[in-house]
């Protein structure tokens, strides 16, 4: 699975808004400025992720962003989805939709099986997981990257 930046983006900003001050809407430049994340380009990410249900925002001088939902109730896969829809993709098209013939029918097996792993971790980590660090079990040697 590739992260992207525009992934990995989305989960800081997520989180930073998670651990905002509570009742204070968390302001994109704020966000930016402490994740380190370039504005122009924060503010299209908060902007799917607005478009998918996972925060609200506020306008004026006073204005910002909050979580839709408690913390507990978002996922890192709807975040992920949120950003860059389907989970996994095979020649740039859902996982399901890939199809083969002849010695390669297997292929798709192989995908679905890929693309249901990656939901299982990624539907079962919640914000508050992350922020409470509760997210799965230890990571055993061999899973390490380059192993």
């Amino acid at each position: 699975m590739h992260v992207s930046a525009r992934s990995e983006y989305a989960l800081r900003a997520m989180l930073a808004v998670a651990t905002g001050p509570d009742g204070q809407l968390v302001k994109a430049a704020t966000l930016a400025a402490t994740q380190d994340i370039p504005l122009s380009f924060l503010q299209g990410i908060l902007l799917d992720l607005r478009r998918g249900g996972l925060l609200v925002s506020h306008r004026g001088t006073d204005g910002g962003y909050a979580l839709a939902r408690p913390a507990a109730e978002i996922t890192v896969g709807d975040i992920l989805r949120a950003v860059n829809g389907d989970l996994t993709t095979v020649r740039g098209q859902p996982a399901g939709r890939a199809t083969y013939h002849g010695n390669a029918v297997g292929l798709r097996a192989v995908w679905l099986a890929v693309h249901h792993a990656i939901e299982d971790v990624v539907d079962a980590a919640s914000l508050a997981d992350l922020l409470t660090g509760q997210v799965g079990g230890p990571v055993p040697a061999s899973a390490e990257p380059g192993r």
